[in-house]
């Protein structure tokens, strides 16, 4: 086989131009796609100050990231376990009958208490703080409004407060439904040293003038 003969000088001057052509090509195209880049960016940074005006960034100093406080469970089981408890410290069964005073409104003094807060009490001598009216309430509905009342009234340093229970006038048999059960539950209060009924203008029989202990 003949040996292959070196390439002339020309040639090679040749393949050397061709070379450096196609990479000149390659620059210039790269510096084409580049621009055309470019172009399209300031195309649409322009849009952008057009479209929303001139802006400036903010510089965020001294950024502190708080993280939201969310709300303390409902503890709902607790919740209805002292409903039930307050349902429960009032009973119905109470004895009372024999803590009363047997006047015509049944009346009623802690132990020792003297008869003259009674009087008092009774002549209206003690500036009402507070009135619950009890009017349209089940006995249920009744017992725990009343219990949430005296636990208020003892909270704020309530003195005397008005609980009106009515007449029985709108019932059906025309019988104070609630008149004997709440006398019954204030007695069981310890805070609760004395009531009496009160005054026809205040209610009369319809109401009771309740007198708390001093906390």
């Amino acid at each position: 086989m003949p040996a292959t003969s070196p390439a002339s000088p020309f040639a090679q001057l040749l393949d050397l131009k061709q070379t450096l052509a196609q990479q000149a090509v390659a620059r210039a195209e790269a510096v084409r796609i580049a621009a055309a880049k470019q172009a399209a960016a300031d195309k649409a940074a322009r849009l952008f100050t057009d479209t929303v005006g001139d802006v400036k960034p903010v510089k965020l100093r001294n950024l502190v990231l708080k993280t939201p406080t969310l709300p303390a469970p409902i503890a709902q089981q607790k919740a209805l376990d002292d409903k039930q408890v307050m349902i429960d410290s009032l009973s119905d069964h109470f004895g009372v009958e024999q803590l009363l005073e047997t006047d015509g409104d049944l009346s009623y003094r802690a132990a020792g208490i003297g008869t003259d807060v009674l009087n008092k009490l009774r002549r209206g001598e003690w500036a009402i703080q507070g009135q619950l009216d009890l009017h349209g309430l089940r006995v249920e509905e009744a017992r725990i409004t009343l219990t949430e009342f005296m636990n208020h009234a003892q909270s704020q340093g309530w003195r005397c407060v008005r609980v009106v229970h009515g007449k029985g006038l709108g019932s059906k048999d025309k019988q104070p439904v609630l008149k004997g059960r709440v006398r019954s539950w204030l007695v069981q209060k310890q805070a609760v040293i004395a009531f009496a009924c009160a005054r026809p203008a205040e209610g009369g029989a319809g109401a009771l003038v309740v007198l708390l202990a001093a906390s």
